[in-house]
């Protein structure tokens, strides 16, 4: 029974919170009501009924041995002075038809049981048709009798007040519940927030620590690690600037020195291959050092991501390659430009290296994403190998098997994925959905 009870109950923490504050108080007021009106005020209308009923069969009993008419107003005026129940004798004929008790209206049984017993003859009662009194209607001997019982003789309190008592309090309680608690939760959305969008390798700076005790060092405890990546990271960005330095240092003095070498054909073909070596390697330590430094230390921005796409698509077609574009105008995504266009470089190269025909396309994907696809009409790349291809080195093309491994990590630090499909084209898809 608890997975159809799960699904009924609010998903936000503000409302399971204010629920987990109503459901006590509604059993409280149940209870309250319980004890007070079913036990305490049942019984103080019972004896309020029982004198209403002495009186009415009292006066009932002095009209019936009225000797004259004189008697019998007297009995019906004292009636009304003495008692405050105004009786009234109408001509004989049928009772009327009585008139059910309403839902809030409180049931009195003890005024109806008490009457019927006492007098032993047909009796109406109509606790409807009048909000000041109860009528009732006696059959006598000769005529029917009229009886206008007022209410606050009945009842202690009135049923309605009692429940306009209850309802306003807990609305009362309800309404401060939710001003505290929604102060708390906005603290721990706050939180959330700043979490996502560092997580989207934003700057949020640190977030004021507010609310409760935890929730503020929830806070605390954020901004302290946001501090320690941001500084690792840096760190990381720095120690990597110098590695590549240090690298390519000794790779200039190969080519200058290869460069400088006698022009001699027995050893043409040899300085050649070397100097593709060199080469070789500044690219392989290019994309090493790219793999490794992830683009981190670049900061998010909104980004045309149309004409972003047209600047690659030209640089495709400068390169010789077909390349067609189809993206939906204004498109503004936050993104970090410099990572996000190395990734898409990764991937119009990689499908451009295996088919002769590419085509990208960008659009919108709900309110919350867009979405990116990549297509070929290349050899693909089978099901069984396709998440094989993100690990780094294991690509099976060749090269240095990271571009798609770049391409999976910047996608992924803007909070999107990539996977990879079958192209209507014939070959690879690679569909990119990242946030706004």
């Amino acid at each position: 029974m608890a997975a159809p009870l799960k699904r009924f109950l609010p998903r936000s923490l503000l409302w399971r919170t204010l629920l987990i504050v109503l459901i006590p108080l509604i059993v409280v007021q149940a209870v309250a009501m319980q004890i007070f009106y079913g036990t305490h005020l049942n019984l103080v209308s019972r004896r309020l009924s029982a004198a209403v009923t002495g009186e009415i069969v009292t006066t009932i009993a002095l009209i019936e041995r009225a000797p004259d008419e004189a008697a019998r107003d007297w009995a019906l005026e004292n009636a009304w002075k003495a008692f405050e129940i105004r009786m009234t004798l109408q001509p004989p004929g049928p009772l009327p038809r009585g008139v059910r008790q309403g839902a809030l209206t409180p049931r009195n049984n003890g005024l109806g049981v008490g009457l019927r017993e006492r007098l032993l003859r047909p009796i109406v009662i109509d606790w409807e048709s009048d909000p000041q009194s109860v009528l009732i209607t006696v059959k006598l001997d000769a005529n029917n009798l009229r009886i206008e019982a007022p209410r606050k003789r009945l009842f202690a309190a009135t049923f309605s007040v009692f429940i306009l008592w209850l309802v306003g309090s807990s609305l009362l309680v309800f309404a401060i519940a939710t001003l505290f608690v929604r102060n708390q939760v906005r603290s721990i959305r706050r939180l959330a927030s700043a979490a996502e969008a560092f997580g989207l390798g934003r700057e949020v700076g640190p977030i004021k620590p507010e609310g409760a005790t935890e929730v503020r060092q929830a806070a605390a405890a954020f901004n302290r690690m946001q501090e320690r990546v941001s500084r690792f990271l840096a760190q990381r960005t720095e120690m990597l600037a110098g590695v590549s330095h240090d690298l390519r240092t000794p790779l200039t003095r190969l080519r200058l020195a290869l460069a400088m070498m006698p022009q001699d054909a027995a050893i043409a073909q040899d300085v050649a291959d070397m100097t593709g070596d060199v080469a070789e390697m500044e690219r392989l330590i290019e994309a090493y050092l790219a793999f490794a430094r992830g683009e981190g230390s670049e900061k998010a921005e909104p980004v045309d991501l149309g004409r972003l796409l047209a600047e690659l698509v030209g640089a495709a077609h400068r390169a010789g390659r077909e390349v067609a574009m189809q993206a939906e105008t204004d498109l503004t995504v936050r993104l970090r430009p410099g990572a996000f266009r190395r990734a898409l470089t990764n991937l119009l190269d990689n499908a451009g290296r295996h088919a002769s025909h590419v085509a990208v396309r960008a659009a919108r994907q709900g309110d919350r994403f867009v979405e990116l696809t990549v297509d070929d009409d290349g050899p693909g790349v089978p099901r069984e190998r396709r998440e094989t291809v993100f690990k780094p080195f294991e690509s099976g093309t060749g090269s240095t098997g990271l571009g798609l491994t770049i391409a999976r990590d910047i996608v992924r630090a803007h909070g999107g994925e990539i996977t990879l499909e079958d192209s209507p084209m014939g070959g690879l898809r690679a569909r990119i959905r990242v946030p706004f």
